[in-house]
């Protein structure tokens, strides 16, 4: 428990928690050298899912997703996952609730990962990470937080312009830092940070809409 003024107390948020899950495990897996391995074990195969046995085999393939999540390769990965996700989901959960953040991650992290297993279902590369999963709460940060200027186009809305916006504006700047990346030999899970943001995306009003019925 934190203590605040007053002397009221409050409990961590399902934001934090998060952070502090993930950074924990990655942290113990980093400085126990344990990165290939739990890479290997832990991480995201898309093979694995399609159903083609590995020797690496330890987390279900379908548990996977969420293993990953908890996996990052340094502590630069780790830090700018963390920043990201704290900066967006500690003001997403105010308004879509502790219980609406954590669904938002789940959801987040299977849509990453269905979207990197999408164009190379046979791929055996592990994918580490928390970014699909963080992408998702951007993509609710965003268009709960975010100023609309679009303009309704014939019978398209305003509000399903603004959305489709969002997502390519997002697509453009992932698959054009994959891009840099790659050019200095680093990997980056492009597919995956625009299927996390495309879920979070569609899930943020539904979200919105469930924890104010609640109230």
């Amino acid at each position: 428990m934190a203590q605040y003024e007053g002397g009221a107390s409050r409990r961590l948020t399902a934001t934090a928690i998060v952070i502090l899950v993930t950074v924990a495990v990655s942290l113990f897996v980093t400085l126990g050298n344990f990165g290939v391995e739990a890479s290997m074990r832990g991480g995201f195969i898309p093979a694995r899912l399609s159903g083609i046995e590995t020797d690496f085999a330890a987390v279900p393939a379908i548990l996977t997703p969420l293993s990953c999540t908890l996996l990052h390769a340094g502590f630069f990965h780790l830090g700018m996952n963390m920043l990201m996700l704290g900066f967006t989901g500690r003001e997403t959960e105010r308004v879509v609730g502790p219980m609406g953040l954590l669904i938002l991650y789940v959801v987040g992290a299977f849509a990453a990962a269905f979207a990197q297993w999408l164009p190379d279902p046979d791929s055996i590369t592990p994918m580490i990470g928390a970014s699909g999963a963080a992408s998702a709460v951007v993509g609710a940060y965003s268009l709960l937080f975010g100023r609309s200027r679009a303009r309704a186009i014939g019978p398209i809305p305003a509000q399903a312009v603004h959305v489709l916006w969002l997502a390519i504006a997002w697509t453009v700047v992932n698959l054009l830092t994959a891009f840099a990346f790659l050019g200095a030999g680093i990997a980056v899970a492009a597919a995956a940070h625009i299927g996390g943001f495309l879920a979070g995306l569609a899930l943020a009003k539904p979200l919105l809409w469930w924890n104010w019925r609640k109230a």
